[in-house]
C-alpha cells in the first residue's frame, strides 16, 4: 500500500534520532556525525513537518558565542528553505559529567543553578524559533543508592526549578508549555517521576499547573510493563497530553527505541486509533505533533537511517488507515454494542440522582440479580479479533 506523509500529518523527529551515531555502552559509533542542516533537508524531503533538538544536538557543548550564533543562523536558513518548523525543544542535562547526579535535583547546589541557567538559555532559543513546548526529561534525576538521595527534598528542588522556569517564560512573554517526560530507569538506576502517573501527580503541586503536562514515550512506559494506550487515554482525560514520543519496544527491558510499531503492534494500533479518532465513546482529540523518538539501528548506514525515518511515518499512516476502517466497520460497531463498550458513555447515576436516591432504588441492589449478571458474556474476544483482522487487512 502506498502512503505518502504530508505536512498535515504533523510528523516530527528529534535531531538526536536520525543523528544517533550508534554508540552504546558496549560499542563505538558505527556512523559519522550527521550535519543538522542535512537532517532538516532530508526530513523535509520525506514529508515531515518538524524537527526538534536538545541544545547540545545543535550547538556542541562549550561552543563560544560566535560559533553558536553561526550554527543557529545556518539552522534558521535551512528551516526557511524547507518550511520545516521547530514545535518543541529540550535541554541536555544528562551527557556532560557535571550532570552525573542530575541537574535540577543534584546534591550539588551549584550544579542545580547551572542546570537552570542552561535550560533558560534554551528557552530563549525556543522562543526565537517559535517552539511552543519545552520537554523536560530528567534522565539523571535519580539515584542508584536509596540513602544517597533525599527524595523528599529532591522533589522540592525539582518543583522550585520548574516554578522558576515557568515564571521566566511568562514574564519574558514566551508562552511556552512544559512537558515532563517520564522514564523508570536508564541511565540512572531509578529515575524520579518514573511513569506518566507520577508526572501528572507532580504537576498538580506546581505554582502554574496549567502550564505543565507530560510527554510520554512508548518505550518508557512499556519498560515498566505498563499499557501505553491506557496511559495516553488517562493523560487525555487529565488534559495533560502536551506532547508524545512514538517508538517501538518489546516489553520490560532496556530502552530499545525501535521504529514505531516495530514492537507491540496491536498496542500501537489502539494508540493511533485513540490519537486520530478519539475515545470510542467520545472525548478530546490530541492535536499536537506525532513525534518520533527512536534510534536507527547501529547496524545501518545512512541509507538505512533514512529508510528507518520513513518507516516510522509509514507505520503510523498504515495504522491510521486501519483504524479508520475499524471504526467504520458496521460489524465492529455492532460488536462494540454487544460488548457494552458504548454503555460507558452513560452516567452510572441518573440526572440529578443523589446517593439517597441510589440507596432507595431496590433495583440497584436488593432486587438486582447478581448471579444472572455474572453469567453474561461480554464478547471481548470477538471484538479483539475484529481489531486484529483489520490490522492484518483480513477485512
Amino acid at each position: 500500500m502506498s502512503v505518502q506523509p504530508t505536512r498535515e500529518d504533523k510528523f516530527s523527529f528529534g535531531l538526536w534520532t536520525v543523528g544517533w551515531v550508534g554508540r552504546d555502552p558496549f560499542g563505538e559509533a558505527t556512523r559519522a556525525p550527521l550535519d543538522p542542516i542535512e537532517a532538516v533537508h532530508k526530513l523535509s524531503e520525506f514529508g515531515a513537518y518538524g524537527i526538534t533538538f536538545h541544545d547540545d544536538d545543535l550547538v556542541p557543548f562549550g561552543s563560544d558565542n560566535s560559533t553558536r550564533d553561526g550554527i543557529i543562523a545556518s539552522f534558521k536558513k535551512a528551516l526557511e528553505e524547507t518550511g520545516l518548523v521547530v514545535p518543541m525543544v529540550t535541554t541536555n542535562l544528562f551527557t556532560h559529567p557535571v550532570f552525573k547526579d542530575g541537574g535540577f535535583t543534584s546534591n550539588d547546589r551549584g550544579v542545580r543553578r547551572y542546570a537552570m541557567r542552561k535550560v533558560m538559555r534554551q528557552m530563549d532559543l525556543a522562543a526565537d524559533l517559535g517552539a511552543q513546548t519545552l520537554v523536560l526529561w530528567g534522565g539523571r534525576e535519580g539515584a542508584e543508592y536509596d540513602v544517597a538521595k533525599d527524595v523528599y527534598n529532591a522533589l522540592e528542588r525539582y518543583r522550585e526549578s520548574l516554578n522558576l522556569l515557568a515564571q521566566y517564560s511568562e514574564e519574558q512573554g514566551y508562552g511556552l508549555r512544559f512537558a515532563i517526560e517520564p522514564k523508570p530507569n536508564e541511565p540512572r538506576g531509578d529515575i524520579l517521576l518514573p511513569t506518566a502517573g507520577h508526572a501528572i501527580a507532580f504537576v498538580q503541586e506546581l505554582e502554574r499547573p496549567e502550564l505543565f503536562g507530560i510527554n510520554p514515550e512508548v518505550g518508557h512506559e512499556q519498560m515498566s510493563n505498563l499499557n501505553f494506550y491506557q496511559g495516553i487515554a488517562q493523560a487525555l482525560w487529565h488534559k495533560k497530553l502536551f506532547h508524545i514520543d512514538l517508538n517501538g519496544q518489546h516489553g520490560p527491558k532496556f530502552d530499545q527505541d525501535l521504529v514505531f510499531g516495530h514492537g507491540d503492534l496491536l498496542n500501537a494500533f489502539a494508540l493511533v486509533d485513540l490519537l486520530e479518532n478519539g475515545p470510542i465513546g467520545g472525548g478530546p482529540l490530541y492535536e499536537g505533533p506525532r513525534h518520533f523518538d527512536y534510534k536507527p539501528s547501529r547496524t545501518e548506514d545512512y541509507d538505512g537511517v533514512w529508510e528507518s525515518a520513513k518507516a516510522n511515518m509509514r507505520m503510523y499512516l498504515l495504522l491510521k488507515e486501519r483504524a479508520q476502517a475499524f471504526r467504520a466497520d458496521p460489524e465492529v460497531q455492532e460488536a462494540l454494542r454487544a460488548s457494552k463498550v458504548l454503555d460507558l458513555e452513560t452516567p452510572t447515576l441518573n440526572p440529578g440522582e443523589t446517593y439517597q436516591d441510589l440507596l432507595g432504588d431496590r433495583s440497584a441492589f436488593e432486587d438486582f440479580n447478581a448471579d444472572a449478571a455474572g453469567e453474561q458474556g461480554y464478547h471481548f474476544v470477538r471484538l479483539h479479533q475484529l481489531a486484529i483482522d483489520h490490522v492484518l487487512r483480513a477485512r
